[in-house]
């Protein structure tokens, strides 16, 4: 990304009207993380679909965007930034209007992939433009504001979500971008000027294509693994033989090649390498908590999705006012102390979550999710700063695209993992539970006294009932418990990061891409 000052060919009284466009476009993107997930009890309804299997409507998008994110750069030189982007815009509107259509769970999981290709460039092509029209000295100012543009579709997507499933339907959280894609593209059309194309770049097609294919069969074999019993299944097989192939052929491919996809000089760099571990935690527990509140909420507590929404909200206000603390702090405070301060945060609003049962009262619901969202706020700026502190200028590029990668795959192979183990432990659960439930435990008798008696088809039907949302609280429970055990395990490697002898030059396009 350039880090040229303002061009002299970008009329200053247009800055305003392109920064307004390219937010948009960031927002239009940054709602699609959280906007659909208090909606998906509703499309799990519409499209006949099982527990785990409508977690792909969030990890289709999420794994498309990770793998189209690394190459944006490389389109943008070949065919010019805005071309690109405009592209982006109106691909992205249609896969939107396309999901908003969907009539079938293939239909909307190969509609939110679409979606996911074509808004992976939104945000780092828009921050690219950003950097451009505005000089060094305001580019502080600049990239705040693109932060808070990111941040808003946490915060106000569970809002916007709930509201427009319970007052219209659950198709328009995907046909909101209609009007907001089309005044990004308008705006753009009208006020960005083209960038020069470079008709020699490359690009590493094997090492991407790897990459790619890897990534795919990771996903495949995560999401289908418990509904096909792992690997009991040949295809199950096949997807963990393809993934463990592609990964192979692309580290041989990275160590031999003469200028691969995946710079191997990066993994060199101490503070990086933790820092793509600890983005990768980040990542897992912070979109996989998000997709096991929108079923505890509505299912297990029988909360209206606009409710759901509302107390969901807080999560991301806790997060941006953090950011903005943080901000502050950064260079005056150790970042070590503030990234251990964060994952402690985080870890705590896990541990917290662990005692949950549907009876929680609704203001422990926000501000416990408050506590979480300001733990990502005091992690996301420090490990930024510090993963990219200590790494050469030139390598900063490549670096932000694996960054980022990470913490993609990180969010998508979360959501599969807790996700399955929600499916897999309720059922583990439910048969443990059941071995006590029998004519000869005594304990039992005055449970049974009161129509509950497991001699009756009745008496069975609703003993059944009660032992399974029994099971499905501990299942999350110990979901819960795995992501604060994660949080916790990664808390010793701040040990291992070196501090920075001086204020780092950080790029500010690593912070938010």
């Amino acid at each position: 990304m350039s880090n040229a000052p303002a061009s002299p060919a970008t009329p200053i009284a247009n800055r305003g009207a392109i920064t307004a466009c390219v937010i948009l476009a960031v927002i239009m993107q940054a709602l699609d993380t959280t906007i659909a997930n208090v909606a998906l009890p509703y499309i799990q309804g519409s499209v006949s679909a099982s527990a785990d299997q409508i977690n792909w409507v969030l990890t289709s998008y999420i794994v498309a965007a990770a793998i189209m994110t690394p190459p944006s750069g490389f389109l943008a030189a070949k065919f010019g930034r805005k071309r690109v982007l405009l592209v982006a815009i109106a691909g992205f509107v249609a896969a939107s209007v396309l999901c908003g259509l969907a009539q079938s769970l293939n239909q909307i999981v190969a509609f939110r992939l679409l979606q996911g290709l074509f808004g992976a460039s939104l945000v780092p092509l828009s921050q690219g433009i950003l950097l451009d029209i505005y000089t060094v000295e305001e580019r502080g100012s600049a990239m705040a504001l693109f932060g808070v543009s990111v941040m808003v579709g946490p915060v106000l997507g569970p809002v916007i979500g709930g509201w427009l499933t319970d007052n219209i339907s659950w198709r328009w959280v995907f046909y909101i971008n209609v009007p907001i894609g089309a005044l990004a593209f308008m705006g753009i059309v009208v006020y960005v000027t083209e960038t020069k194309r470079d008709l020699l770049a490359k690009l590493d097609w094997f090492g991407f294509g790897m990459m790619s294919l890897g990534i795919a069969a990771l996903q495949l074999f995560l999401d289908r693994g418990e509904q096909l019993d792992w690997f009991s299944s040949g295809e199950i097989m096949l997807e963990a033989l393809i993934c463990a192939s592609a990964f192979y052929l692309l580290i041989v491919h990275t160590l031999t090649a003469e200028k691969s996809f995946v710079n191997p000089k990066l993994f060199l760099d101490q503070n990086f390498s933790i820092s793509m571990i600890f983005i990768f935690v980040v990542g897992i527990t912070y979109l996989a908590s998000l997709a096991l509140m929108t079923p505890y909420l509505q299912t297990l507590m029988g909360y209206p999705v606009i409710t759901a929404g509302i107390v969901m909200g807080p999560r991301g206000l806790g997060t941006m006012l953090c950011m903005f603390i943080v901000g502050r702090l950064v260079g005056k405070v150790d970042t070590r102390a503030l990234l251990a301060l964060g994952l402690g945060l985080t870890a705590w609003a896990m541990y917290d979550m662990t005692g949950w049962t549907p009876d929680v009262s609704q203001w422990t619901i926000v501000s416990v999710g408050f506590i979480q969202g300001a733990g990502l706020g005091f992690l996301f700026v420090p490990l930024t700063t510090i993963a990219f502190s200590t790494l050469p200028a030139h390598m900063r590029g490549d670096g932000t695209g694996l960054y980022n990668l990470s913490r993609n795959i990180g969010s998508a192979v979360g959501i599969s993992i807790v996700s399955a183990l929600i499916v897999e432990n309720t059922q583990s659960n439910h048969e443990s539970i059941a071995a006590y439930v029998t004519p000869f435990n005594h304990a039992f008798n005055a449970v049974a006294a009161q129509g509950l008696s497991p001699v009756t088809a009745a008496g069975r039907a609703s003993l059944n009932e009660i032992i399974t949302l029994q099971a499905t609280i501990i299942a999350y429970m110990d979901d819960f418990k795995l992501l604060m055990l994660m949080s916790l395990a990664v808390i010793p490697l701040v040990l291992l990061l070196r501090k920075p002898k001086a204020a780092p030059a950080v790029d500010h396009s690593a912070v938010m891409e």
